[in-house]
């Protein structure tokens, strides 16, 4: 995790990792405390972790990104490392209205890395970097 994420959203994201580690399985007070603490993210980004959404790529470099297949069967490139969305609603949520800390992508991008639920795709430099141009594509 990282440092982007206020301290009581950390700390919960570490506990369901440690849970996970040991016992495979969250309980009902780490689904009552993300509802708490995301909101209404919450609970679409456990379904998207569910569905096996989340694909971390990775290049030869180190260089990763994810990609969160959305419930609209839209592909969405996640940056975990500057806490970053492409999709609309981190757009309007996050940045532009603060009402949120984090779009449903981002956070099944975490919940999939504390739950040891994260697709792994290994790619050329030359791929990822295609994949990260085809945002910008998308967006101009």
């Amino acid at each position: 995790m990282d440092s982007t994420l206020p301290a009581v959203a950390e700390e919960l994201l570490k506990e369901i990792k440690k849970a996970f580690q040991e016992t495979s399985h969250g309980t009902d007070a780490f689904f009552f405390r993300l509802k708490f603490i995301f909101g209404p993210s919450a609970v679409p980004a456990l379904d998207l972790v569910d569905q096996r959404s989340v694909t971390r790529v990775m290049s030869p470099s180190g260089r990763t990104a994810y990609q969160v297949l959305g419930s609209s069967g839209k592909l969405y490139t996640c940056y975990s490392s500057c806490h970053f969305c492409t999709c609309p609603a981190f757009g309007f949520t996050v940045l532009q209205k603060s009402e949120s800390l984090l779009c449903k992508h981002i956070l099944a991008v975490y919940l999939s890395q504390a739950m040891g639920a994260c697709q792994e795709l290994s790619v050329s430099e030359e791929q990822l970097t295609s994949i990260l141009l085809a945002e910008e594509e998308d967006e101009g």
